[in-house]
């Protein structure tokens, strides 16, 4: 469990001067973002063309924006990512490859006729050869040397380690070091730049810590824009840490929450489904953290116009626009704009989902799981409400109007289909596809309905095992939690006496703290495990989440760990009514927590469900996973959803309660991310036993398998 080292005197004094800081600056500085901006950057493209950059290229990406209906939507930006500059001027500034951008106040100027924007992209600090010409910088008598932070030591998340970290710390209590930033936002500035992102910035980008801390690199790069007399939006990045939002959201206008979207060559296509997912998984932890006088959450390119090179399914791209759009996420393509695919581009253009994304009223998650839905209120009974099918497998989703507070709906449209679909009472059911969404505009019934009682139950209260343990937490309902959870069996923390009335469906918040993914396998009652995959921003600030649970009449224990990998550290639990939230459909059961024979292992594996996988099946009859007390409650064909990973065709064999197995030839372009494929399958009553594998070769790693009713047939409740 990463425990948040205590920052030295030195750190704790710099914090407090910029925190003073801070609060003389709006968040929507520099006269840009009152609302997410809408584009395209260069990054996803140059993933898989390294020679995509080019001001070639780029005029043709502007003039495909113009011309491919996209502008008219307000799609506006045309963003230069890394790989733009070639040397440095007399003065220690970034300046273009001449061979690749010949003239890029050229460039820019014709982006500009466009009637676009132009951004650009650099890091923190000095680089090693500004820092050998040891340039003078403008308008001073200092050189770039005089302004090093001493000893010299990384600038940015990029940089090495040691006294020549290629990258070059600043020291901007030093004379010359602002006005060193003043000169290359100048110098931008006089290309006619419009946009700057900031990369590599921490704490966050991997260094979660302030043994390189960019928090004064930003509040410069903020001071020289200012100084510029150019408006300029400025978005800091990337995965950066929320402990140190105040100087994110107060001096920049958008920070990035999570790290890149795109495979970079760890699978075939730009994205995919599992990278999309993880941005639910995240944004639960900054959903209190954007708006118009906050700043916007980056949840970085959106992949959805360039066919099946985006590694997304049309309902898939949907969901992701969708999502983006409820954050209220800057909106910027990847890709090649001049192969937009029609079907991306009626998804990128559709006006409905776009005014949702320029609202700036940024959703919350108001349930999670398999099934989730955001909500965005905008006042006087009207809101935006997004639901998901987070798995593979067709399903009925169920919105109670009481989860909104609500007995009905006087409207209920679809955003997507754009098609009014009535007035509405109790429920609003839809069946979603794979990763599917459903986005609509809601008018409530006027009233409100009580949300009920709710118990808290606090981690360090708990019942703790193993190597779990109570740390300080600053931003925790009691100024503690519960790590060191997970990697064990008995690495746990159990809640003992959670009483509730009677039998049935109840809601569990669970408020948990982590940076990047981790995820949760809990039982209740000793029952079977349960998945809760999460992930968040900060180890100080918790993220919550809520999800549904079926508890029995009295006293019910809640055990949390995860007996493979690495588990949210734990600030509470909140029980309340279940608000008529059916019984969750699914029942998942982890590869990794199934019987793995022979040579099978499992292991950590970061996209996968459960933060881990099962590797090394096959090539034998006893090398299988076998998934025993695979319950359904009554006889009949269920939905078999197999999560898998594998670079190339491999053969899986399923055999179901030890009859005729079955085999599958599956295909794949990564062993770093799961897909799914799904089977109907017969099933007793009660138990059954279902193994995976391949007597005579080679299987794929195993994620987990997902059991669910056929949609339609029947909605299992409480067992």
């Amino acid at each position: 469990m990463p425990v948040r080292h205590v920052p030295s005197l030195r750190h704790l004094a710099l914090a407090c001067g910029l925190t003073a800081l801070a609060s003389t600056a709006t968040a929507q500085v520099n006269g840009v973002a009152q609302r997410p901006y809408l584009g395209w950057s260069s990054f996803s493209q140059q993933t898989i063309d390294p020679t995509f950059l080019t001001q070639a290229n780029m005029l043709k990406q502007s003039d495909a924006l113009a011309s491919s209906g996209l502008q008219a939507h307000g799609y506006t930006y045309i963003n230069l990512d890394s790989g733009w500059m070639g040397a440095f001027d007399a003065n220690g500034r970034p300046i273009p490859d001449a061979n690749t951008f010949p003239d890029i106040k050229a460039l820019i100027d014709h982006i500009h006729a466009n009637g676009q924007k132009a951004g650009i992209y650099w890091i923190p600090g000095v680089e090693e050869p500004a820092v050998q010409a040891n340039s003078p910088i403008l308008g001073t008598d200092k050189h770039i040397q005089d302004i090093l932070a001493l000893p010299h030591r990384a600038g940015n998340a990029f940089g090495g380690p040691g006294e020549s970290p290629y990258h070059y710390k600043i020291d901007f209590s030093k004379p010359g070091a602002q006005e060193y930033m003043d000169s290359v936002v100048a110098l931008f500035a006089a290309w006619g730049v419009d946009f700057i992102k900031l990369d590599g910035v921490t704490p966050g980008s991997y260094s979660d810590d302030l043994s390189i801390d960019n928090r004064d690199d930003v509040v410069a790069w903020s001071k020289a824009i200012a100084k510029s007399g150019r408006p300029m939006w400025f978005t800091v990045s990337w995965q950066v840490d929320k402990d140190y939002n105040n100087i994110w959201s107060g001096w920049a206008n958008a920070r990035r929450i999570d790290d890149d979207v795109e495979c970079e060559g760890r699978c075939a296509t730009l994205t995919n489904w599992p990278r999309i997912e993880k941005r639910f998984r995240d944004l639960p932890s900054w959903q209190d953290a954007a708006g118009p006088t906050k700043g916007w959450n980056d949840l970085d390119t959106l992949d959805i116009a360039d066919g099946e090179l985006d590694g997304l399914t049309l309902d898939e791209k949907r969901s992701a626009m969708t999502i983006w759009s409820m954050a209220n996420a800057p909106l910027y393509l990847g890709g090649d704009l001049t192969k937009v695919d029609p079907d991306g581009l009626r998804i990128a253009t559709n006006d409905e989902v776009l005014a949702v994304d320029q609202s700036g009223h940024p959703a919350r998650q108001v349930l999670g799981g398999d099934h989730q839905v955001w909500v965005s209120d905008l006042g006087n009974g009207r809101s935006y409400v997004a639901l998901f099918n987070m798995n593979a497998a067709p399903a009925t989703v169920t919105l109670p109007w009481r989860l909104l507070g609500s007995v009905g709906a006087l409207r209920v449209r679809d955003l997507w289909a754009h098609k009014e679909l009535g007035p509405s009472v109790i429920q609003h059911d839809v069946i979603l596809p794979a990763h599917g969404t459903q986005l609509l505009l809601v008018e409530r019934l006027p009233g409100q309905v009580p949300s009920g009682a709710s118990t808290a139950y606090e981690a360090e209260a708990g019942a703790l095992a193993g190597t779990a343990q109570v740390f300080a937490c600053n931003g925790c309902s009691s100024g503690n939690k519960v790590g060191g959870l997970g990697l064990g069996t008995n690495n746990t923390v159990s809640f003992n006496n959670i009483s509730v009335p009677r039998d049935g469906v109840y809601l569990m918040q669970v408020d948990s703290l982590t940076q990047g993914l981790r995820s949760y396998l809990y039982r209740i009652n000793d029952g079977p495990y349960h998945t809760f995959n999460s992930g968040g921003g900060s180890f100080q600030l918790p993220s919550s989440s809520t999800l549904p649970v079926c508890l029995r009449r009295g006293v019910n224990r809640i055990r949390f760990g995860n007996d493979v990998s690495y588990p949210p550290d734990l600030d509470r639990i909140v029980i309340r009514d279940g608000q008529g939230v059916p019984a969750p459909v699914a029942s998942v059961y982890e590869a990794e927590a199934a019987t793995l024979g022979g040579t099978v292992t499992a292991g950590f594996s970061n996209y996968f469900s459960g933060l881990a996988k099962a590797g090394n099946i096959g090539a034998g009859a006893a090398n299988a996973v076998t998934f025993t007390n695979v319950s359904v409650p009554r006889a009949g064909v269920y939905q078999l959803e197999i999560d898998y990973a594998t670079k190339g065709p491999r053969t899986l064999f399923l055999t179901v309660n030890g009859r005729n197995p079955q085999p599958l030839d599956l295909d794949g372009s990564s062993f770093d991310d799961p897909v799914a494929r799904v089977l109907q399958v017969p099933l007793l009553k009660g138990n059954n036993t279902l193994q995976l594998g391949n007597s005579s070769g080679y299987a794929p790693d195993l994620d987990r398998i997902v059991i669910s009713p056929r949609t339609g047939t029947f909605a299992p409740g409480c067992p």
